[in-house]
């Protein structure tokens, strides 16, 4: 539902994303373009809740972005956001839309994650803006995330270039109060042919490298006197440069420190830096799994001062860390307990892919898996995942184990990835593998949704972001379409249904075939069958190899149990119980 929006008269609690999403809309923007990914997918979401604005998922970040970059050539404000792999999928498009510049404003958030909490790696997107030339804001809560993509429109007018706002897992996530700003409708900029502009091929590209340098020197100025980089003064024995989340961290670490906040993380303010630098005894740079600020800050020829002990080099900083590393003394605290239960994450109960992963895990398969929740399949006691990478990469890793494999006598080699990163970029790994003859056997578990990130839309369930009218594409005709004779469709929620497709597919290893499980993700519907129980185990222990979080198993006895609470009745222990002592309660 379009969200009303009344005044500005009044304090909102937001959360970074959100902020992000209503500074883009106070600016104008009205076109806005993303693929889910955590910790940016709310920004898109909200964003589509207000009012006169169009929203999309789109198949993959690049898709996106060129998405938004179109509607800015048009004239429109346009708004994408990614996570910061995502970045890497949009890079093509982002490094030649730093020479193209922009028609109406262009603003693009990608929000890191330090720590990995719900990513494959920790990266610092930092280096793609210094990389493109594109200028950066480093917004350190709600309010600034507001109040700097909104002036980042404006500024992208400016000074002809797509603005990028980074965020961090702590930012894009925490709520902080805001001041709302209202809608300002935004300069049009109708659209004029211009192909020394708009179209990159190397005559013109050439002269707009010309242009971006131009265009970089004026930056360089700007950033010197932009409001967003600010100084906290404080005592001279310690200056410290920092960022983002950091810059909170810092300030309830070591309170009495001399701080020079960035706002602006591409281009640096080298002459205010000097200047800061001049002002304190000794310098420091504080940042996260990175080294981009502290190497920036000493090319700008300042002395940087190594801390009393090094910082951790991964994951995300704590004020408790930073006091460390200062060799300050720890305010009373109580101990983290140390006797709690570990609670690694699993498959819900009844999720439809569970049951694969068991069958695949019996055909002692190698696996080449994907990103989803369906990686969850790597983790004990499924077990059975032999690789995962990135988006798309199960179906093109698959076709590298057969080639390298050949003709020797191997283990089944199975590709596994769902409907969405299917769509993302599995299938331009699929029509690579059907051209090239290869073989094997690909999972396409088709849940119906974006599981992993909130349940979003995607092509191959028809759901668009603001529910409008949509078509649903079809996995096996797409599949088909491509001279791939071998497909199935399996309930995964069938044991021996998803055992005999299986046994079939990996049978014959010189054939490329595709089996598409499908069933939609628990979650989605929330239906409840009646619960199961376990009447008479006799402690073989096989319904615990399957992950359920419903089922347990006694301390004292050994013996299994159903949590019936959990239990969601999906029926699928039962199948594999050969005492039949698995059974519908009444």
């Amino acid at each position: 539902m379009r969200r009303a929006i009344e005044s500005e008269d009044h304090m909102e609690l937001l959360s970074g994303n959100e902020a992000i999403a209503r500074g883009a809309w106070a600016a104008g923007a009205r076109i806005g373009a993303a693929y889910p990914g955590t910790p940016s997918t709310e920004a898109m979401e909200a964003f589509a809740a207000l009012p006169e604005v169009y929203a999309e998922w789109c198949t993959n970040e690049k898709v996106a972005l060129e998405v938004a970059l179109g509607a800015s050539a048009a004239g429109a404000r346009a708004f994408a956001t990614c996570k910061h792999v995502g970045l890497n999928v949009a890079a093509d498009p982002l490094f030649t839309a730093a020479y193209t510049g922009v028609g109406g404003g262009l603003a693009m958030l990608v929000a890191d994650d330090p720590g990995m909490y719900s990513s494959q790696n920790e990266q610092d997107s930092h280096y793609y803006a210094a990389a493109a030339q594109l200028p950066m804001m480093d917004p350190a809560d709600s309010q600034e995330a507001q109040d700097m993509t909104r002036d980042a429109y404006e500024l992208s007018e400016r000074f002809d270039v797509p603005f990028l706002i980074r965020s961090t897992v702590r930012i894009s996530h925490t709520r902080t109060p805001v001041e709302p700003k209202m809608r300002t409708e935004a300069p049009e900029h109708p659209f004029e042919s211009d192909p020394a502009k708009w179209v990159m091929m190397p005559a013109f590209a050439k002269p707009r490298r010309v242009v971006q340098l131009e265009r970089v020197s004026a930056l360089k100025a700007w950033v010197e006197e932009c409001p967003y980089n600010r100084i906290i003064e404080g005592e001279r024995r310690v200056g410290i440069v920092c960022a983002g989340a950091v810059f909170q961290h810092v300030r309830e670490a070591l309170p009495t420190a001399s701080v020079f906040k960035l706002g602006v993380t591409w281009p640096l303010p080298a002459q205010r830096l000097r200047a800061f630098a001049d002002t304190v005894d000794a310098l420091y740079v504080i940042e996260e799994a990175s080294t981009y600020l502290r190497d920036a800050v000493a090319a700008a020829g300042i002395t940087v001062h190594d801390t009393l002990s090094p910082l951790p080099g991964a994951g995300e900083l704590t004020p408790s860390l930073i006091r460390a590393a200062f060799g300050e003394e720890q305010p009373a605290h109580h101990d983290a307990a140390e006797d709690v239960p570990a609670r690694p994450p699993a498959l819900c109960p009844g999720c439809p892919h569970r049951l694969v992963f068991k069958e695949l895990a019996r055909l002692k398969a190698i696996v080449c898996g994907d990103i989803g929740c369906y990686t969850l399949g790597a983790l004990p006691p499924l077990s059975c995942m032999d690789t995962c990478v990135c988006m798309g990469a199960s179906i093109s890793m698959a076709h590298g184990f057969e080639l390298a494999l050949g003709a020797t006598d191997h283990r089944p080699v199975v590709g596994v990835i769902g409907d969405s990163t299917f769509a993302h970029s599995g299938l331009s790994s699929l029509v690579s593998t059907a051209y090239n003859n290869g073989a094997g056997t690909i999972c396409i578990l088709d849940n119906r949704t974006t599981a992993m990130t909130g349940r979003q839309g995607n092509p191959f369930n028809g759901t668009t972001l603001q529910g409008r009218a949509s078509r649903e594409m079809d996995i096996e005709g797409v599949v088909a379409s491509l001279g791939i004779e071998e497909i199935t469709i399996v309930d995964p929620n069938d044991m021996q249904a998803v055992r005999s497709a299986l046994k079939a597919a990996t049978a014959n290893a010189d054939t490329l075939s595709v089996i598409v499980f499908r069933r939609p993700c628990v979650l989605l519907e929330r239906v409840r069958e009646k619960p199961y129980l376990i009447t008479s185990c006799t402690g073989c222990g096989v319904c615990l190899t399957l992950g359920c979080p419903a089922i347990g198993k006694h301390a004292d006895t050994g013996l299994s149990y159903i949590d019936m609470d959990l239990c969601i009745g999906c029926g699928q222990c039962a199948q594999y119980c050969r005492f039949n002592a698995i059974e519908v309660a009444e």
